[in-house]
């Protein structure tokens, strides 16, 4: 599950050098995207120490990659089978020319590439920042048929006249499928903002920039 974490106290030097090649560690991964080959390591490494301190777990939905801070959380397609994974980043690697991401062994299985040995992939950094894990269960990704629905929540207040406001006033300015929520927080009423549902991810960050356009800095991805 994507989450905001501090970067790894010894996983994120300036430089590093492997086999007499230097590499840089990138400062922010922020709408970075990539493509080429995936490939995955297994249990030669299991129980290892990775670059960022932690256990290589075979059987956990990481990856290693030879550039991103760690960690960070990409999400991998599968060019060739169209599926979609979410692994979090906490290794370097792979050195292999023509390689982008070493995946796990549970990682390269979930993608279908565990049989093959490498598989063509694009990745792209998932923003945790945008993602409100305090609230709501967030499970990426979700397919549009799936039973997780995902929203873009702007804002949450306690009384339904200030969100009815805000939700006609996101309607005058052209946003579209504003609703609002009604939940229980621990007795009292909260009334939930939201945009959607929307049929993927994709959609919800593009929604998100348009209501930063508009100078609603806060909202949040949510799947639940």
């Amino acid at each position: 599950m994507p989450a905001n974490e501090p970067l790894s106290r010894y996983g994120n030097p300036p430089t590093y050098t492997v086999m007499g090649k230097t590499y840089a560690v990138m400062e922010s991964a922020n709408g970075f995207t990539e493509e080429g080959i995936a490939s995955w390591y297994g249990t030669k490494f299991h129980g290892r120490k990775t670059s960022s301190g932690e256990p290589y777990n075979m059987y956990a939905m990481t990856a290693a990659h030879k550039s991103l801070p760690l960690p960070t959380y990409v999400e991998v397609t599968h060019k060739g089978n169209g599926r979609k994974i979410i692994v979090k980043v906490n290794d370097r690697g792979p050195f292999h020319e023509g390689r982008i991401i070493d995946l796990s062994y549970a990682a390269a299985r979930k993608l279908g590439v565990s049989g093959t040995g490498t598989g063509p992939v694009s990745i792209r950094v998932i923003n945790t920042g945008a993602l409100d894990l305090k609230t709501d269960a967030v499970v990426l990704p979700v397919p549009a048929s799936g039973k997780g629905k995902i929203h873009v929540q702007v804002a949450a207040m306690g009384t339904e006249l200030a969100a009815e406001r805000m939700a006609d006033d996101l309607r005058s300015k052209k946003i579209a499928s504003v609703r609002v929520h009604v939940v229980d927080n621990d007795g009292a009423r909260l009334y939930r903002v939201r945009v959607g549902p929307l049929p993927d991810v994709d959609l919800a960050y593009k929604v998100i920039n348009e209501l930063n356009g508009i100078g609603l800095n806060k909202a949040r991805v949510i799947v639940d």
